[in-house]
């Protein structure tokens, strides 16, 4: 019997969560992220509901262009979009309701973020079984938390999550192993995980937009093109997937912080300081989430003219101190104060640091 897997993927969650606690939010534009400042707010959109997604509104947008589409949606008569900033600590806690419930119901899960999750189905022996299960989980999380998921169901996780995404929100899609050809074919190349804006664009210039114009060429094709890459993107376009669910919840790949200047900055010691706040508050959540240590220090800095260059430091040995930690991030921004990374002595708008690599 060949592998049954479901891909949990909670609707829009932060932006549920908040609609779900606030049921005045429901029916208008809601963006998570930071304060857009009435169009003059520096940082950028971390999520949106449905309604501010119908509006060109999503992850990584400038606030500020957010406020400005709103704007213009207001003016045309619509709702006046909510702008809330982001409140963790409520959407970790939903989460874990959430996969509390998913947990009890499916043996093996393996939790990827806080609101998805690769689900084993194989233990229910057949689709329509594992189909009938899902429906009845989906229920119990409305019941329960009155949030809503998407579920895909296929023969791998690959399948599995991008059926997950095919009918949002409060989808449910079942893609039985002698569907998979004819589901994936007329999709997207970006369909595909891991398939990114660079390798799309490389594909486009060989006529390559779906999937199905990607398989018309060959392992040997893909592997001249993109290195190592290319056999992976090969299988991939045929629904192949080996990799199994394995039980596990949701670990942090990284802990770190940001901060947009509220006016861009050439002041080292204003730079300084928030990397210092940062520092501390970093430490302190790696200790909070049970790790020791942690081996990579990644800064981030965005110029005036929006240029972002990201500098990172891997060391042979893990650091957990913030003292520590501040000498190696000292290291890696120096040079944005000087001509090696900043040649045209640009003031600094967005500053980060996280760690990777956690142990």
């Amino acid at each position: 019997m060949g592998r049954i897997v479901g891909h949990l993927d909670m609707d829009a969650f932060f932006a549920s969560v908040e609609e779900r606690d606030r049921p005045y939010l429901k029916g208008s534009p809601v963006i998570i992220g930071s304060d857009p400042e009435e169009g003059k707010g520096r940082g950028v959109v971390s999520t949106a509901n449905y309604h501010a997604r119908k509006l060109g509104i999503g992850s990584a947008l400038p606030i500020s262009k957010a406020w400005q589409l709103c704007e213009d949606f207001r003016k045309e008569g619509g709702a006046r979009c909510v702008f809330i900033t982001a409140g963790i600590g409520k959407y970790t806690h939903a989460s874990q309701e959430v996969f509390s419930i998913v947990s009890s119901t499916i043996p093996v899960m393996s939790q990827s973020s806080i609101d998805e999750a690769s689900l084993d189905l194989t233990f229910c022996e057949t689709f329509s079984a594992a189909e009938e299960l899902v429906k009845n989980l989906k229920e119990e999380i409305y019941k329960k938390t009155n949030l809503t998921c998407s579920i895909g169901i296929g023969p791998n996780k690959m399948i599995a999550k991008i059926a997950s995404d095919f009918d949002k929100p409060d989808g449910l899609t079942v893609i039985v192993p002698e569907e998979v050809d004819s589901f994936l074919q007329p999709l997207s190349i970006r369909s595909i995980p891991g398939v990114g804006k660079v390798t799309a664009k490389a594909l486009k210039k060989w006529g390559v937009e779906t999937i199905a114009d990607v398989q018309h060429y060959s392992w040997q094709d893909l592997q001249n093109k993109f290195g190592k890459h290319g056999f992976s993107l090969w299988e991939r376009a045929r629904g192949i997937d080996a990799h199994p669910v394995e039980k596990r919840k949701a670990k942090s790949q990284s802990i770190g912080k940001h901060h947009t200047f509220n006016v861009d900055t050439k002041d080292i010691h204003e730079v300084y300081a928030v990397l210092q706040k940062h520092i501390k508050s970093i430490v302190k959540e790696v200790q909070k989430q049970g790790f020791s240590g942690f081996r990579t220090v990644v800064l981030t800095v965005r110029f005036e003219d929006f240029n972002t260059v990201t500098r990172s430091l891997t060391l042979d040995a893990p650091i957990c101190s913030a003292k520590a930690l501040e000498l190696k991030t000292t290291k890696l921004v120096l040079p944005f104060f000087e001509k090696t990374e900043n040649p045209k002595n640009l003031a600094i708008r967005l500053i980060g640091v996280r760690v990777e690599k956690l142990t």
